[in-house]
């Protein structure tokens, strides 16, 4: 299946130019020249990749990659002119999986997504062969259907298993609650924010009854939750 990206820059110029050799590389090319509409289009249409400017008429690049990491893991190579240090880690520190600077060769985006794609596939792999993930005291065994704390056994629900899972898949990365709820209902109905606070509660308290001196899963205001 052919793959999107969704180059996002309002200098006409470089995204026809990006958007032409994409073509050429066998990529479906959408682009946007303003920020504010970046993130409804990336809801509707769910891109491969998506090449983020970072100086937007609207919404800047690092706020919409900010936006964009509270509902999906696409992966965002982030475009710019302003070459500081401060910009190019905090665009990292925001979700952003590269950066690259104005000039540029198309030819050198286009190794980056490919080096991404290399990435990727190889983290699936990975994940696809492990059947055990295991973090501090805390051990989850996909094929076995099982969660311990300190070897002592959890009796999760399967709601609250795959919300555990999700959780240890990257052990200190906050999870919105959007993506939360995508990765334990598969069917795509809609649920309130509270259900997945309730969700939490409850393996909260599950977790605390075998290890009553931790607090595993944390809350960040405003954003989501995380384990720790």
């Amino acid at each position: 299946m052919t793959e999107r990206v969704l180059i996002v820059e309002d200098e006409a110029k470089i995204a026809l130019l990006l958007r032409d050799y994409l073509r050429a590389d066998s990529f479906d090319v959408d682009i946007l020249d303003h920020g504010d509409v970046v993130v409804e289009f990336v809801r509707a249409n769910q891109p491969d990749f998506i090449l983020l400017d970072l100086m937007l008429p609207g919404t800047s690049g690092l706020d919409l990659c900010r936006e964009i990491r509270a509902f999906s893991d696409v992966p965002i190579i982030m475009i710019t002119a302003r070459v500081e240090e401060i910009d190019r880690l905090l665009g990292l520190e925001l979700g952003a999986d590269d950066y690259i600077c104005k000039p540029f060769s198309p030819r050198e985006v286009i190794a980056r997504i490919r080096a991404i794609q290399r990435r990727m596939r190889r983290k699936i792999d990975t994940e696809a062969s492990a059947t055990v993930l295991s973090y501090l005291g805390l051990r989850i065994d996909l094929e076995r259907f099982e969660a311990r704390v300190d070897n002592a056994l959890l009796d999760l629900t399967p709601l609250e298993w795959r919300l555990l899972h999700k959780l240890m898949s990257k052990p200190g990365r906050v999870y919105s609650r959007e993506v939360l709820m995508n990765a334990i209902y598969d069917d795509n109905r809609i649920v309130s924010d509270r259900t997945i606070d309730t969700h939490i509660k409850n393996l909260r308290n599950k977790l605390k009854a075998a290890d009553a001196g931790s607090e595993w899963i944390t809350s960040v205001y405003g954003v989501g939750y995380k384990l720790d």
